[in-house]
């Protein structure tokens, strides 16, 4: 019989979060992959582990997981760990998980800590429904269009950032998305300086920027869903930015035809925005 891999997730602060099994797993493993090895030996040894541990990064894991896959075909335990949080979600092993599943070796979670589910528990949004985006594009031009995307979507939804792109980011989505849209910043999440802001946008922007702490650390933001919106006597948000690309490049007549072919909305609405619209400049 082949050897095993075990998924385990790690503490994403507070080293207390770790599980007996957790523990236990990584004691029993032939080897340990690790996002960054110098930074997982720092948990091993505070739980006096000292089994081997081999690098698995997004630069390596291609070329990698293939050996590790040999090594559980020759009957070795192998326990998948990352820097912090549950590994594959917005981090490296996805290869290895799937070439393990291909090759028809059991694969088995440890579950503990994701920043993304302990975010979503405080947060005070409705959970029922929720969309994670991972990180998002480093450049303020695809970030925006991300949020062009997300204008509309009714569904909570979630992103991790980066300590020196956080204010950008919420500055980007302050020009896309109607200021008072509840959100809630989570920063270091179960660490010494854990702090979670929920607020309308407009003032989580002005506190970011305010206070210098809020652009440290590690973060978690998550978004208050678009309220679905009723057909009526007027044209939705996502139709009216549909018009306004057209009439950017469009007479009023054009766009406007190619507004109703594309949304299905009354042509007599449209053309009553386009003229708004066209006063507007």
């Amino acid at each position: 019989m082949p050897g095993k891999l075990y998924v385990v997730a790690t503490p994403i602060g507070n080293l207390a979060d770790f599980s007996h099994r957790a523990v236990e797993i990584l004691q029993q493993a032939d080897l340990i992959a690790a996002e960054d090895t110098r930074h997982v030996k720092l948990l091993l040894q505070h739980y006096g582990i000292s089994n081997r541990v081999v690098s698995l990064h997004q630069h390596n894991e291609d070329k990698v997981a293939p050996m590790l896959v040999e090594k559980i075909q020759q009957r070795e335990v192998i326990a998948l760990v990352s820097d912090a949080g549950t590994p594959l979600v917005s981090d490296p092993g996805m290869p290895l998980v799937k070439l393990a599943r291909d090759q028809g070796i059991e694969v088995s979670p440890v579950p503990g800590a994701c920043a993304l589910i302990a975010a979503l528990s405080v947060s005070g949004l409705p959970v029922t429904r929720f969309l994670f985006e991972g990180f998002l594009p480093r450049t303020a031009g695809a970030r925006k269009a991300f949020f062009e995307e997300k204008l509309q979507e009714t569904a909570t939804w979630v992103f991790y950032e980066s300590s020196h792109r956080i204010l950008a980011s919420l500055e980007d989505m302050l020009a896309v998305l109607p200021p008072d849209r509840e959100i809630v910043v989570a920063r270091e999440l179960t660490k010494l300086h854990e702090t979670i802001v929920k607020d309308r946008l407009m003032n989580v922007v002005e506190r970011v920027k305010a206070d210098e702490n809020m652009r440290k650390g590690e973060f978690v933001v998550i978004v208050e869903g678009a309220k679905p919106e009723t057909k009526g006597e007027g044209i939705s948000t996502e139709e009216r930015r549909i018009l306004r690309v057209l009439l950017g490049q469009c007479s009023i007549k054009t766009a406007v035809a190619m507004a109703v072919e594309i949304t299905g909305q009354r042509k007599k609405l449209l053309y009553q925005a386009a003229l708004e619209m066209g006063q507007e400049r």
